[in-house]
């Protein structure tokens, strides 16, 4: 897609085509809101991803777009809501006219390269796999990972269920469009020497990495040590923990490399969650913390779309600060776009530059209102968020059930009762039409 020839305003100080910021955007899949000891959580090891945190900002309210993968991720890439992207589902396809992140930085002389877990428009019947459109052409030189969605981290199959699983089972690991093979190899581990032998291959051209980490999500496979470290825990969080460890040592050597190559100053580094923790039978019913958060995975309550968000750029982002804004996963491409000064796509994004919120904790809120939708035939949801008003539409409970009853349209004011545990929507029936 063509790009706009206006320049981003906020990004326009100092920086030139010489010394743009390199860009890593890391993300895991399915981990838990207050998943890392910066977070809360207090039976965890995650010593790399808490120094990330104290290396740059942390956001308390940072969501993302949907509470499951592909309209997350295909959110976060294109900056916009999936109702205008196309992917509102994890079966949908980006429309042919989005620009993703990588094409807007290829365009503003990028190397771009996608590691890990694609997983947008490949959620489709087996007959129509090969006509879903993957990461090379949606703006990504080099792409080395899996496109589905649940895949075994060893052999690298997908056992995830119709339409993948039993039958057929469908080997899932491929470089620029070409199944490759790598048994015996932890799907981290790969995306750890892919991303830095990219890195190696970029001959001093800015790069823009996107390492999509597929823990801690199901299957529960993790390094065997880590299950010993964790075995005074019961077996539903030992190995969810266990996951969220191998994760974060391996992000640690992804972050080691960065450094180790000098480069680890001029890279914007970004971390998030696609989305809360799951519930499912898949994952052993839980095994996720979101603290006092109602809601997981499949839920427009907090604790399926509040995530944890870091960003970091020494020198330039400050250090060790926490801010309490609201933002979401879109916001990344704007927010990216203002600190390499890269031109927005001619489709607006619909998220904001964070660069102001993150360069000083005084600025005011970008959003006004958020919206989410999760269409569903049988757990149709919406929400939408004004200030500290959320309304939720056919919400579901942390354990996948449906709020019932007059709790069908649930009002909550975030500021006096971010559990979402009183439902204020009879005592505000203005707000509540307002809202809807």
């Amino acid at each position: 897609m063509l790009i706009c020839i206006a320049c981003i305003s906020i990004s326009c100080q100092s920086q030139t085509q010489t010394d743009q910021p390199n860009v890593l955007l890391i993300l895991s899949d399915d981990q838990g809101t207050l998943d890392l000891n910066s977070y809360g959580a207090t039976d965890l090891d995650t010593p790399h991803l808490d120094d990330l945190a104290k290396r740059g900002i942390r956001f308390t309210q940072f969501y993302a777009a949907a509470p499951v993968c592909s309209p997350s991720r295909a959110a976060i890439l294109t900056g916009r809501y999936p109702q205008r992207n196309g992917v509102v589902g994890n079966s949908g396809t980006l429309h042919s006219d989005e620009t993703t992140i990588a094409e807007m930085l290829k365009a503003g002389g990028y190397a771009t390269g996608q590691f890990g877990k694609w997983h947008i428009g490949h959620g489709r019947p087996n007959a129509e796999y090969a006509q879903a459109p993957g990461p090379n052409a949606e703006g990504f030189d080099v792409a080395v990972g899996f496109l589905s969605g649940v895949v075994d981290y060893w052999s690298h199959f997908n056992y995830g269920g119709a339409p993948w699983g039993d039958p057929p089972r469908r080997h899932d690991l491929h470089r620029n469009g070409e199944e490759i093979w790598r048994s015996g190899t932890h799907t981290g581990d790969l995306i750890v020497d892919e991303t830095l032998a990219f890195i190696d291959n970029t001959d001093g051209q800015p790069f823009f990495a996107y390492a999509a980490f597929g823990s801690p999500h199901y299957p529960m496979q993790p390094y065997d040590r880590y299950m010993a470290h964790y075995a005074h825990l019961p077996m539903q969080r030992r190995q969810y923990a266990a996951l969220v460890s191998t994760m974060d040592e391996q992000i640690g050597r992804l972050l080691e490399g960065l450094k180790t190559r000098g480069l680890d100053r001029n890279t914007l580094v970004i971390f998030m969650s696609d989305h809360g923790h799951s519930t499912e039978a898949r994952a052993d019913f839980g095994g996720g913390y979101a603290g006092p958060f109602r809601g997981a995975k499949f839920s427009l309550l907090e604790g399926g779309i509040r995530v944890p968000a870091i960003v970091s750029l020494p020198g330039t982002i400050p250090t060790g600060d926490i801010r309490h804004h609201q933002a979401t996963g879109m916001d990344w491409l704007p927010t990216i776009a203002a600190y390499t000064n890269t031109q927005l796509p001619e489709n607006a994004p619909d998220g904001k530059s964070l660069y102001a919120i993150i360069q000083d904790p005084a600025s005011e809120e970008v959003h006004e209102r958020l919206f989410w939708h999760r269409p569903h035939a049988q757990t149709h949801q919406w929400a939408v968020r004004e200030g500290s008003w959320k309304l939720v539409r056919n919400g579901r409970d942390t354990d996948g059930s449906p709020l019932a009853g007059t709790d069908t349209l649930f009002l909550s004011n975030l500021t006096i009762d971010s559990t979402e545990t009183t439902n204020l929507a009879a005592q505000h029936p203005g707000r509540v039409a307002q809202l809807t």
